[in-house]
């Protein structure tokens, strides 16, 4: 499966803000952004200067296109399915991101960044209402049970991610057992539940042209 293999620290630096990539990396004085908050390359330094509309609109595509780890054509897909569904357009692109079982796991604390938590999904390391689903893409539903699997459980990163989530909390969204390594998905967030950092109706102007 194809896989964007940039530098995850030079994408924060790229976008200009920390996207929480590398997990527990990102929360100290080593994350990037702390020690050079310019873009990469030999004119990062230089750049900063005034941006088009079209320039916005593609940073903001691409940001968030960094932050869920999908590439262009799966992103465009979620957006293509979001643009279908009633509601706003930029806040059901959203929650269907944050839908993704990858994203839901990471949520829970199950992987301590997006990608450990997509390669957990991958090994068979999640159960959905009971059942096996290595399917990083999968759309949890409010009230879908979302739980670690018992070989799973015993593998030190686990809990260790497990354990520093709970101790920063977790979305209202959800709800998590940290003892079992269990969790319900509530409801779909609230756009207000949501960073406010992220611009998504640049985005449906982006798609929009």
């Amino acid at each position: 499966m194809a896989r964007d293999l940039d530098a995850k620290c030079r994408q924060c630096r790229r976008e200009g803000e920390k996207l929480f990539l590398k997990g527990e990396k990102c929360f100290t004085d080593k994350c990037a952004i702390e020690r050079r908050s310019y873009a990469p390359g030999q004119h990062g330094q230089k750049s900063g200067g005034r941006m088009s509309d079209f320039g916005k609109q593609l940073r903001e595509k691409q940001k968030l296109r960094r932050i869920y780890g999908l590439l262009e054509r799966q992103f465009r897909k979620t957006y293509a399915e979001a643009s279908r569904s009633k509601g706003v357009t930029g806040e059901r692109l959203l929650q269907l991101l944050e839908s993704r079982l990858d994203t839901v796991s990471y949520r829970m604390g199950f992987g301590a960044s997006r990608t450990e938590a997509r390669q957990i999904v991958r090994h068979n390391g999640i159960l959905v209402n009971g059942k096996r689903v290595n399917m990083p893409s999968y759309q949890v539903r409010p009230g879908d049970s979302v739980e670690v699997a018992p070989k799973t459980k015993e593998q030190l990163r686990v809990k260790g991610s497990v354990a520093a989530a709970e101790t920063r909390g977790f979305p209202e969204w959800i709800e998590v057992n940290a003892k079992e390594m269990k969790g319900t998905f509530k409801a779909l967030p609230a756009r207000s539940d949501l960073p406010s950092t992220i611009n998504e109706s640049l985005v449906v102007e982006l798609y929009s042209r």
